[in-house]
């Protein structure tokens, strides 16, 4: 083997290894640390209120997310509603993430990213939805649930923005 094979051979290894390593979940970072706050009306016409606190957990590996919202049907009572999972499979190479909520139900799916915008896709009752929290600044993201294929909503459910809480 000669030299600049070798070398060649190293800067590659050097690279995969700077690119295995590196945080998954940092596109998360403008959310970090921070409560973001929403108000809005279904399609149906039910209210949407929702407080949604994200901060990393064992040493960045995962994401932890804590939202209030209603806790029941009649939209009456406000509170702690879902606690939420986001972690980076290496299997799959894809960001899963896990929302459990006050109800007793578990929704779960992946995350993308396409440039600062958050996308979030998991099957509800047999249809793939999507959340896409669309990056605005550092306080403001436009956020929707819908039906969200080849780049164009075909159906939204909600629009309204998450606003950083101040204090």
């Amino acid at each position: 083997m000669n030299l600049k094979y070798i070398s060649l051979l190293l800067f590659l290894l050097f690279n995969f290894q700077k690119q295995g390593s590196k945080n998954n979940l940092s596109a998360f970072d403008t959310l970090i640390n921070k409560t973001w706050v929403a108000e809005g009306k279904w399609g149906n016409n039910s209210n949407f209120k929702q407080e949604v606190t994200f901060k990393y957990g064992l040493d960045k590996k995962i994401i932890i997310v804590t939202s209030k919202g209603f806790t029941n049907i009649e939209q009456t009572k406000y509170g702690l509603r879902n606690h939420g999972i986001r972690k980076f499979d290496s299997k799959t190479n894809k960001i899963k993430f896990w929302e459990f909520d006050v109800f007793g139900g578990l929704t779960e799916g992946t995350v993308s990213f396409k440039g600062k915008n958050i996308i979030y896709t998991y099957n509800y009752q047999g249809t793939e939805v999507t959340d896409m929290w669309e990056y605005v600044n550092n306080s403001l993201y436009n956020f929707k649930v819908g039906v969200y294929k080849d780049d164009s909503w075909k159906n939204v459910f909600l629009s309204t923005q998450f606003i950083l809480k101040k204090g």
